[in-house]
């Protein structure tokens, strides 16, 4: 793949291994979220956690595999159905200012290389210089998941994969294999529910913690080993190899390991960019951006990525929804967006081109807004971000005459908001010179 022989290639990736191959040798690695990409016919390592990863030269090709490789299949038991806002329209160009996540520097473990050290922090420097805010958090819960994977009773799935050749063919296996799988026979039943308990918890933690930004950015690798060094440590080695990959699949995450420089030896190095499952594209987008701009060799050869323009973003997760009435903070159908779990982003007003009315009926009494570019004024308003999940569930609730157009606000964006049909204004008082819903309430009290 490397050597640039072929345009992609598969690989698995339960614990890091379409990861830490990829940062070793200059490439893409994509591990999706778990079921996206059909797991049918792949020899399990445990099959709860195994992902088909994508090894690519750039995001863009690493993105036209997934287009094509992540199909529903309903013969894969663990197989989960794409979600709308992961399709290919949101492989898109990055043209906001955004933010990410870094852990603590006291929990990063180079251990003792001074060299990918320097590496993640041009890494961070990078981001910071294409728009991108960097916040420190807690990486410990991340950490703490991670052991699970192989302290924990987790190991003893991976005994069930290979339980006719531990118990049949032991001699088959070698010695560290042997010592690592093998102690899955001292787990109870137990202890797996106990430590389901505590992924549980962890991954409660970690979710708010992903919350706070656009995706988490990790090194791939701590450092680098040559094969001897392994053979001779073969299991502290490997654990520090999966220091920044272990949780990822007990976790449910999406990730993308992305070159991120060459060491003093030559050798390649990368970082990764990890987000909720179902982020694909928004991770293939944030690393298309992170690699066009690093402008490193594609594997072992010589050319750059020279990225094709794509489309600009389309927002994902939320909906911006602008209320001029009712729907206020503190006023009577406030609930229809806090019980939808909105937030408030901003108390504003619009642009100087509407007018407001006061419409027949209630309670709750409602305003309607108009547009008039001739006689209107600005109108006190909020923007509250509301799921996209609840959207249609909101929307669906308005009353005739009033719903949801473009509103201009006084900045110049266009958002969605509550606007009303003209009809609606034919038994209606004028309250436009008032300014305000609010200040109609107060005037009728």
């Amino acid at each position: 793949m490397s050597l640039g022989l072929v345009s992609f290639s598969l690989g698995t990736d339960t614990a890091g291994s379409g990861r830490v191959p990829a940062a070793l040798n200059n490439l893409i690695g994509l591990k999706p979220s778990k079921g996206l990409l059909s797991m049918q016919g792949v020899v399990p390592a445990c099959r709860s956690l195994d992902c088909v990863s994508i090894f690519a030269l750039n995001t863009d090709d690493a993105n036209s595999v997934f287009n094509v490789a992540a199909v529903y299949d309903d013969k894969d038991d663990y197989a989960r159905k794409n979600t709308f806002e992961n399709n290919h329209r949101f492989y898109r160009e990055i043209k906001h200012n955004f933010s990410f996540l870094v852990p603590k520097t006291a929990q990063l473990d180079f251990f003792g290389d001074k060299n990918t050290a320097e590496l993640f922090d041009a890494s961070v420097d990078q981001l910071i210089n294409l728009g991108g805010k960097k916040v420190e958090v807690d990486f410990s819960p991340f950490l703490s998941a991670a052991k699970l994977l192989y302290e924990g009773p987790w190991v003893a799935e991976r005994y069930v994969a290979i339980e006719e050749t531990i118990t049949k063919k032991t001699g088959a296996l070698l010695p560290v294999i042997k010592q690592i799988i093998g102690g899955a026979v001292k787990h109870r039943a137990t202890d797996v529910f106990k430590s389901q308990y505590q992924l549980q918890h962890l991954k409660k933690i970690t979710d708010a913690i992903l919350n706070q930004a656009d995706f988490l950015l990790t090194p791939t690798v701590g450092t680098t080993y040559t094969i001897d060094e392994v053979e001779r440590n073969p299991i502290e080695l490997n654990t520090r190899l999966g220091y920044y990959t272990n949780y990822m699949n007990l976790l449910d995450y999406a990730c993308i390991a992305v070159p991120g420089g060459f060491l003093d030896k030559g050798l390649p190095w990368g970082v990764s960019l990890v987000a909720p499952a179902f982020s694909d594209r928004r991770l293939l987008s944030y690393a298309r951006l992170l690699q066009s701009h690093l402008q490193l060799p594609l594997g072992a050869g010589s050319d750059s990525f020279i990225p094709e323009p794509l489309g600009y973003p389309i927002q994902q997760g939320s909906v911006s929804i602008v209320v001029c009435g009712a729907h206020l903070s503190n006023l009577p159908l406030n609930w229809q967006l806090t019980e939808r779990h909105a937030t408030l982003l901003e108390k504003t007003t619009t642009s100087d081109s509407y007018r407001m009315y006061a419409l027949a009926g209630g309670p709750p009494y409602r305003p309607g807004l108009i547009r008039d570019e001739c006689e209107g004024v600005s109108i006190e308003i909020e923007v509250w971000s509301l799921p996209s999940a609840e959207f249609g569930s909101f929307v669906a609730n308005i009353p005739a005459p009033l719903g949801i157009g473009k509103v201009e606000i006084q900045d110049g964006r266009w958002l969605p908001g509550f606007i009303c049909e003209p009809y609606g204004i034919t038994d209606a008082e004028e309250i436009t010179h008032l300014g305000s819903w609010r200040s109609y309430m107060e005037h009728l009290s």
